[in-house]
């Protein structure tokens, strides 16, 4: 997801959710919990500024009427929990969330307090609301099917690399999208005459082993799963694919943008 379409989807869902000015008690402070799968990176981090500037547009500024309780998960599923708690015990009139996993912490946290989901997968498959046509509940947001689309990414990569036949997805076994994404691979690989095979990595210390891995498994080309978190390692993980020369296809502009970068150094 870039930046205009995570503006959009927050902001989207915050007016859906009862935030609107004219709504709010004269004087009254509101308080946003910020909580992310991702670590603090600077793209993660642009996209939450630019967040921030959208909702000053709106008439709420920093400081003035508006006060934002910023979290990361740093990619680990098990600080979200209690980071969640923290939220709510701050006592924040709304959680604004980055990945389904967070997304999920903050429900199981509060059934109170409106929760605006973000960069998550499907809501349903996750568990966080019921249905898409009546989600009921305490969540809304926009919802990101990338990790639906992991078959027409195997077609398209079949399509460039027509001798390929033995793809790799990247994901981490933790993460729900991830699991879609290599789900939804291996029931399009039979029709297109290829073996898909799932690689787990769970930080950035697997990252050289499993494209070792892929590489003596003869591999030929690479689907990086659905995963907030591995924004944060995108230019090593740009740096392993090139070293190896591994095609890798991924759905958000700035894994292509670190690949660029490895170019232009090299």
């Amino acid at each position: 997801m870039d930046r205009r379409a995570f503006i959009g989807t927050l902001t989207g869902g915050l007016l859906a959710a009862p935030l609107a000015a004219e709504g709010q008690p004269a004087g009254k402070v509101v308080r946003i919990g910020l909580l992310d799968y991702a670590a603090s990176d600077p793209a993660s981090a642009a996209r939450w500024k630019a967040f921030r500037e959208q909702l000053r547009g709106l008439g709420y500024v920093e400081g003035q009427n508006v006060v934002f309780e910023p979290r990361w998960g740093d990619g680990q599923v098990g600080r979200l929990p209690s980071l969640a708690a923290e939220l709510v015990d701050a006592k924040v009139d709304i959680l604004v969330t980055a990945g389904s996993e967070a997304a999920l912490a903050a429900k199981q946290a509060t059934n109170s307090i409106p929760i605006v989901m973000a960069t998550g997968g499907d809501p349903v498959e996750s568990g966080l609301v019921t249905g898409l046509a009546q989600p009921g509940g305490n969540v809304t947001g926009v919802i990101s099917l990338i990790a639906q689309l992991a078959g027409k990414r195997l077609e398209l990569l079949k399509q460039l690399i027509p001798q390929a036949s033995r793809i790799a997805i990247l994901r981490d076994p933790d993460n729900h999208s991830s699991a879609l994404s290599l789900r939804g691979a291996e029931s399009a690989a039979k029709s297109l005459g290829v073996v898909v095979q799932g690689v787990g990595v769970r930080g950035p210390r697997d990252f050289d082993a499993a494209f070792l891995a892929m590489k003596r498994a003869r591999t030929d080309a690479v689907i990086l799963a659905e995963n907030t978190r591995f924004i944060a390692d995108r230019r090593r993980i740009a740096d392993l694919a090139v070293m190896h020369r591994l095609p890798m296809m991924v759905a958000a502009k700035e894994y292509a943008e670190a690949g660029r970068a490895y170019q232009l150094r090299y």
